[in-house]
């Protein structure tokens, strides 16, 4: 116990609390509203990332490298919103914020894990439309099945190695003072503070994270969109530049829902209430994986070909079935 007292730079007794108390919504007026707004939510994210998620796997024809990103995409939205949403709501609405220690290290990690995996995902899509535009020739060879896979398997690891470094760290901590985490989920940031030994290493790591999670996907995705932007200005025909920045809207879309929110929270914060903030950072969390699926049926034309084909299948099959059963 000295030589780890030792190793923590103080002379103190190392202490892992039982449980971590989360206060984030607690005090808000009329917030039990914004709970069934959460459910809401919750509801529509699960039903149209399921229906994106399905309309992919069924169409042999939407098996192809930028759609299998859409399907990852999909998939982490639903997870995302599946491991915070039903939690926020458990433990604001029927008061159980009470959290174990390792329960909320665990929900800190798949918060993070997919909060971030949203972010490199709409990289990996940057990616695909910045080849398909700009060597248009090539693309088939550039963006393949298995490169695409690749891809995705990477940054899946790369992040889940990144994120479980930063829980590892918050085991090297000693809590002797507060348990009371100011968020609405398990928040590493919030906990680190909540610390009595030093943390320095904690918040230089937070710092390395949000530049990796945040920073480094947007400045990627700018560049390679004022790439695009720059090679469609060379482009003669109008109709041509129109045409490919079609291909492009639902993801600049999905990067302006998702980015935006979180610099405006973050440039804001220092002149907002704690309240506000947090309800703002939830809203930031939870409201892209409702949109993305509702903003890809919407705006891309193969998804809505082949939803309409999928359904028609459906009724023409439910006809069939009924007339079999009358004969």
């Amino acid at each position: 116990m000295d030589l780890f007292n030792s190793a923590l730079g103080r002379n103190i007794t190392f202490v892992r609390p039982a449980y971590f108390i989360i206060s984030g919504f607690f005090g808000i007026p009329n917030i039990k509203y914004y709970y069934v707004f959460l459910f809401f939510v919750y509801i529509v994210s699960v039903v149209g990332n399921t229906v994106v998620m399905a309309v992919i796997f069924l169409d042999y024809n939407l098996r192809t490298p930028k759609y299998i990103a859409v399907f990852n995409l999909a998939f982490v939205d639903l997870l995302g919103n599946s491991a915070l949403v039903p939690k926020v709501l458990d433990i604001f609405l029927f008061d159980h914020n009470y959290i174990p220690y390792n329960d909320c290290l665990t929900f800190l990690f798949f918060c993070y894990t997919c909060l971030s995996m949203q972010a490199l995902n709409l990289v990996a899509l940057a990616y695909d439309r910045l080849i398909a535009i700009i060597f248009p020739l090539h693309y088939q060879v550039k963006m393949t099945h298995r490169f695409m896979l690749s891809l995705i398997t990477s940054l899946w690891v790369f992040i889940i190695t990144f994120v479980l470094i930063a829980v590892g760290l918050l085991t090297r901590l000693s809590f002797c003072k507060s348990v009371v985490v100011n968020s609405y989920f398990c928040d590493h940031g919030q906990i680190y503070r909540l610390a009595c030994n030093d943390y320095t290493l904690n918040s230089h790591f937070s710092t390395v994270l949000i530049f990796v999670i945040l920073w480094l996907p947007m400045v990627f995705i700018l560049l390679s969109y004022s790439y695009i932007g720059y090679a469609l200005s060379k482009v003669a025909s109008v109709k041509e530049r129109v045409k490919a920045f079609k291909t492009c809207t639902a993801h600049v879309s999905l990067v302006a829902i998702y980015f935006i929110p979180i610099l405006v929270t973050f440039t804001m914060s220092s002149n907002i209430h704690p309240n506000a903030r947090i309800i703002n950072l939830s809203l930031t969390s939870i409201f892209p994986p409702m949109l993305n699926p509702i903003i890809y049926v919407l705006q891309t034309q193969e998804i809505k070909v082949s939803l309409k084909k999928t359904l028609r299948i459906r009724t023409q099959s439910k006809i069939m079935v009924k007339n079999v059963i009358i004969k």
